[in-house]
């Protein structure tokens, strides 16, 4: 995918749109595993914590602000395990992005700063009249 780029843009920013630019699955969220204890009396794992069922993997993740998990048995919860990984990469390019953008816009400004004196903001070379004070008409 060929994308444009100006020609001014620092090397850096330009590794990174590259970088953003490899596309692959990911996921935001997180996955966990836990062991569960059963409901049953007379089993084991209601006893010793070693003995509980599982582990059981959860992925977890946000949608409209509310918090939804779900159970995975053991493959997908490898490939969720790598997609998670790769939303997390993926967001911190993301963030080295930014400020990367930011430094350049902020280089920018410093350059601009430096100008010569005529190009700052002076205000007009034109002088401008005074006016005579207004004189309230005797009642």
């Amino acid at each position: 995918m060929a994308t444009f780029t100006p020609p001014d843009v620092p090397p850096r920013v330009r590794q990174l749109v590259t970088e953003l630019a490899d596309a692959k699955p990911m996921r935001r969220g997180s996955l966990s595993e836990r062991t569960m204890k059963c409901s049953k009396p007379g089993c084991a794992c209601a006893r010793d914590p070693k003995a509980r069922h599982g582990p059981y993997c959860s992925l977890t993740h946000a949608v409209k602000g509310k918090t939804r998990s779900r159970f995975l048995t053991a493959q997908p919860a490898k490939l969720a395990r790598q997609q998670v990984e790769a939303g997390r990469q993926f967001r911190g390019r993301v963030d080295a992005l930014w400020e990367a953008c930011e430094d350049w816009a902020d280089h920018q400004l410093a350059d601009l700063a430096a100008s010569p004196e005529e190009d700052k903001k002076g205000g007009s070379k034109r002088t401008s009249r005074t006016k005579s004070p207004r004189r309230s008409k005797p009642s």
